[in-house]
């Protein structure tokens, strides 16, 4: 994948990388809850069993990231112009900053 590139530009808005483990938490929970449900069930109820909804077991709001926001092309390089005019020493390397910063951002 390592052509791959991100087709819409969205991210989330979060200063976490990942949401690895507030998922496998949430995925623990949810299993965890139906197993008792199932547990506790008659086998009579089991043909009308409902699955645990996944508001009962978790809150998306108390995960890492707050949401998505779309980025489009302008706001990218706005961005990616001002980093490189206070990073780069001199006009090649603002250019080059430019460049890899746009091309990072479009491979997300």
């Amino acid at each position: 994948m390592s052509r791959s590139r991100r087709r819409s530009p969205i991210w989330g808005v979060t200063t976490c990388s990942s949401e690895r483990w507030d998922k496998k938490d949430w995925h623990g929970r949810f299993r965890t809850r139906e197993r008792q449900a199932l547990v506790a069930a008659s086998p009579e109820a089991l043909e009308s069993h409902l699955p645990v909804l996944e508001r009962q077991v978790s809150n998306v709001w108390s995960m890492g990231k707050d949401g998505h926001h779309y980025h489009p092309l302008a706001e990218q390089i706005y961005w990616a112009d001002w980093f490189a005019q206070r990073r780069g020493r001199n006009v090649h390397e603002c250019a080059a900053l430019k460049k890899r910063l746009l091309h990072k951002w479009m491979r997300k």
